[in-house]
């Protein structure tokens, strides 16, 4: 990759998976760009000024320009710069791919986050619901129109695997932190063989955060979210 350039600049978290996801894909297309962390416990002015409505992470400016919300963004730089495309060729295919990206942030995104926040007479239910929404996954996989290829995309990483791999690692911390069972390799193993290949890819070690460090913020914030929870019964 060629050394960062004025042209792209990405305002994000560490820990975001939303912000993984932009760097993934500027890699991935081999694009330079600046990164600036952002302290989301006190937002630069330069995130509020450009992201004035959501005021979060991630924010890509090019040329100064911001374009918001990370599956738009990844829109965005497969129209900006198409030689290395994320999105299929054939407009059926986009249109699927469009679909499985909005299931994985409208149901199966929530339902780990609702893992991670549930006390623990909620936790199975919670878990539940994970591995329904896995099991859909996996349909697709073994019976639909992502059936025999190594990813999403065909040979290649595509949009969807873009946006459900990053954050499908928080899957093995909240594991973990919350002593709960939320990939069986038995249960669901096409999903799961896909997430090691994933995983595996030079791109995407290049911008998953230690696991180590992942395991250390989870656990202060279940802590958090905890005390909160105390001091409201």
């Amino acid at each position: 990759m060629a050394p960062p350039s004025a042209d792209l600049k990405l305002l994000g978290s560490w820990a975001s998976s939303y912000t993984h996801r932009v760097q993934l894909a500027l890699k991935l297309k081999g694009l330079a760009f600046e990164y600036a962390e952002e302290d989301l416990a006190e937002k630069s002015p330069s995130l509020l000024l450009h992201n004035p409505i959501y005021k979060k992470v991630p924010v890509l400016l090019h040329r100064g320009r911001p374009v918001l919300e990370s599956v738009i963004i990844l829109h965005y730089l497969d129209e900006t710069w198409p030689d290395v495309p994320l999105m299929p060729g054939d407009p059926y295919d986009r249109a699927l791919a469009r679909f499985w990206c909005h299931i994985v942030d409208d149901k199966l995104g929530p339902a780990v986050g609702a893992v991670f926040a549930s006390p623990s007479e909620g936790q199975a239910a919670a878990v539940e619901q994970v591995h329904e929404n896995l099991r859909l996954v996996e349909r697709e996989l073994r019976d639909g129109a992502f059936a025999g290829r190594r990813f999403f995309g065909g040979d290649k990483i595509g949009v969807l695997d873009v946006v459900l791999g990053c954050g499908s690692y928080w899957l093995a911390v909240f594991e973990e932190v919350m002593e709960v069972k939320l990939v069986d390799p038995e249960a669901f193993p096409l999903f799961h063989s896909w997430l090691r290949d994933f995983e595996e890819q030079e791109e995407v070690k290049a911008i998953i955060p230690a696991i180590d460090r992942l395991l250390e913020y989870a656990r202060g914030v279940r802590q958090m979210m905890l005390g909160l929870s105390s001091q409201q019964q």
